[in-house]
């Protein structure tokens, strides 16, 4: 069955150019209304124009879709709330939030500055905060929402020169596990883009062989399953050069110790033990941690729990 979003109203940030265009274009071909946001700087975060988004409202209006420019800066939630509140005026609801808009400054953590560090995490964390925010009532009010939050492999896995970036995309995993338990009784569900795509933010950073391969276009299908009415939901979905893969986030089993062995020799001496995966497993809310270890210290040390 063909995925579409016919009466969905989209906001897609950072949509000007590369992933975000590339996603914006794709949902309006798919009847989605679509909000291109997009600040217009460089990709360090400096400066500001509406030319780019306007051009991706022209290139949509001309393929038949429909589209608004907006130039809110997420960094700004008062600019935040004018623009979702531009959407409601426009089209009285706000289906999808693609959190997209990001910028680089890349530097050794010795040689990077606190400034620069701040600026990322208020532009990729606190961004989709404050998108996430502004939206989250309408949608909850609507009982449906679809959101998404863009990760990257240098916050799953870490990347030289990347602890700002690295830092800030491995929050917003924090904040999709969070939302998701708050928003499923109002049918809103929030998923994590991880994309490797040849964009702006990439340029220089690998051979052109395979920098030709990693094109926005190979990664948009994920964020459309991840927007659509059957969207999965907590998935970390990996997106590149038209492969796909989820990521995950795996606890092993736990080794209760003895009181006596509860200290830092104890672990050592139990080290791999602790390590082994068998038996490893996802959870999917803090408490079921908790739950776990109560229930292996309740059996060391035989107390039956009602």
């Amino acid at each position: 069955m063909t995925i579409r979003y016919d009466g969905k109203v989209a906001i897609v940030t950072g949509a000007g150019q590369g992933l975000g265009r590339c996603h914006a274009i794709a949902l309006a071909a798919r009847g989605a209304k679509v909000v291109v946001n997009d600040l217009g700087g460089s990709k360090d975060g400096v400066g500001a124009s509406s030319e780019a988004a306007r051009g991706v409202v022209a290139e949509i209006k001309a393929a038949g879709g429909e589209a608004i420019a907006n130039g809110a800066n997420v960094a700004n939630y008062d600019e935040v709330e004018a623009m979702v509140q531009q959407a409601m005026d426009e089209w009285g609801r706000i289906d999808i939030l693609i959190n997209n808009a990001g910028i680089l400054r890349d530097k050794s953590f010795t040689k990077g500055s606190i400034e620069d560090f701040k600026l990322v995490v208020d532009v990729h964390l606190m961004g989709t905060v404050n998108c996430t925010k502004a939206c989250w009532d309408i949608m909850r009010d609507q009982a449906y929402g679809r959101i998404v939050v863009t990760s990257s492999s240098s916050g799953l896995y870490g990347n030289f020169g990347q602890s700002n970036y690295g830092a800030a995309k491995m929050a917003v995993i924090g904040l999709m596990n969070t939302l998701v338990q708050e928003g499923a009784k109002y049918n809103i569900r929030v998923n994590a883009l991880a994309p490797t795509a040849g964009t702006r933010m990439t340029e220089g950073l690998l051979p052109q062989a395979a920098f030709d391969l990693l094109t926005p276009e190979t990664v948009t299908p994920a964020v459309l399953f991840l927007v659509g009415e059957d969207a999965p939901n907590r998935t970390i979905l990996a997106a590149g050069a038209g492969s796909f893969a989820v990521s995950r986030i795996l606890e092993t089993e736990s080794v209760w110790l003895p009181l006596d062995e509860q200290t830092p020799e104890g672990i050592a001496a139990h080290w791999e033990q602790i390590i082994d995966p068998d038996g490893e497993r996802e959870l999917t809310a803090g408490f079921e941690q908790s739950m776990k270890m109560i229930g292996k210290a309740a059996e060391g040390l035989g107390i039956k729990l009602d």
